[in-house]
């Protein structure tokens, strides 16, 4: 079965790539910048992969993110996992940047854009690897500084996908953010929403109604309230939902208390996704294996879980064709 759900064509739909950075890139980005950690070695940073929660994770998370300093950084942080997820059958990429977090420590957006589009183009051309951009804004930020840094960005506009909400969820409803998400949908770009992950499933309706979202991130509170259920379902709304992240934070207890299966029998439009791999346990691969020791699902519901993916994904139509056509010959 792990050879099965390698060889399937996965497209990974939720993913922070400051979230991809292991302990060791960590380390030597810190001693090539010459920054100071409170870690000093790849086990006491492990060590502190302990959350309690999400701002827990917040927390280390951004310090981690501190070491990225140059445009050689953020292509080298996006290569290595890059290389990684290839390895592990994934044929595509759908990363969020939290640029605010970077301008807060003095590092100019053109430093990011450029050495993330750097790495795009060579995962393309090495790997084989297609992928997308997704601007995130930092909803425990001012909404006002979401809208500078998307008017900020405009030189990129063309080279983004979408526009998102990520971050510390709780009191920070997205209603809040509703102007920056209005003037992208001005500029033609799709808007996605974390919602529903800690915060209540009245988030997920806001996101939906409020800033007009084609997928939810997380979306697991959904279950609370049925009403919402028959229109996801109904709407065939994608929810990219990260299953090993939910566990790491405490979303759950035990990945078999997941409300997944719950999910998937109400008929949702689920995909599986890693969020942020190098803090959470593992990256996609990872994550379709938990799912098939906790759940015991048969290759049909993976098969399934792929296509959703592939379908959802910010792909031009003939990379979709192909990745329909090798998922097919996966049956």
């Amino acid at each position: 079965m792990r050879d099965f759900l390698k060889a399937l064509p996965k497209a990974e739909l939720h993913l922070h790539i400051e979230g991809t950075l292991e302990p060791e890139l960590m380390l030597t980005l810190a001693d090539r910048n010459g920054v100071h950690l409170s870690y000093d070695s790849v086990g006491a940073i492990r060590a502190a992969y302990d959350f309690s929660d999400l701002q827990s994770f917040l927390d280390l998370y951004y310090q981690g993110m501190s070491v990225l300093r140059t445009a050689q950084d953020f292509e080298d942080l996006a290569m290595d996992y890059f290389r990684r997820a290839a390895a592990e059958g994934v044929v595509h990429v759908e990363m969020h940047v939290d640029p605010q977090a970077h301008l807060a420590r003095g590092i100019e957006l053109a430093t990011v854009m450029e050495g993330l589009g750097r790495a795009r183009r060579r995962a393309e051309r090495e790997l084989d690897l297609s992928s997308a951009l997704i601007l995130a804004f930092l909803r425990d930020r001012p909404a006002e500084e979401a809208l500078d840094l998307l008017e900020r960005a405009a030189p990129y506009w063309e080279t983004l996908d979408a526009v998102g909400l990520d971050s510390a969820e709780l009191g920070h409803p997205p209603a809040k953010f509703a102007e920056a998400f209005q003037r992208a949908r001005s500029l033609g770009l799709a808007r996605v929403a974390h919602a529903g992950e800690e915060g209540p499933p009245d988030y997920i309706l806001e996101a939906l109604d409020v800033l007009d979202v084609c997928r939810i991130d997380h979306g697991v509170r959904c279950l609370e309230d049925p009403t919402l259920v028959e229109r996801l379902r109904e709407e065939a709304m994608v929810l990219t939902v990260c299953p090993l992240s939910n566990l790491r934070l405490r979303v759950v207890e035990r990945l078999e208390d997941h409300p997944l299966p719950a999910m998937l029998d109400a008929g949702l439009n689920i995909t599986l996704n890693s969020d942020d791999p190098a803090y959470f346990g593992g990256g996609l691969l990872d994550n379709y294996i938990a799912c098939r020791r906790a759940f015991g699902w048969s290759r049909e519901v993976f098969l399934a879980l792929a296509g959703n993916a592939i379908e959802a994904a910010f792909m031009d139509e003939g990379r979709r064709a192909e990745l329909r056509d090798r998922l097919a010959a996966c049956r």
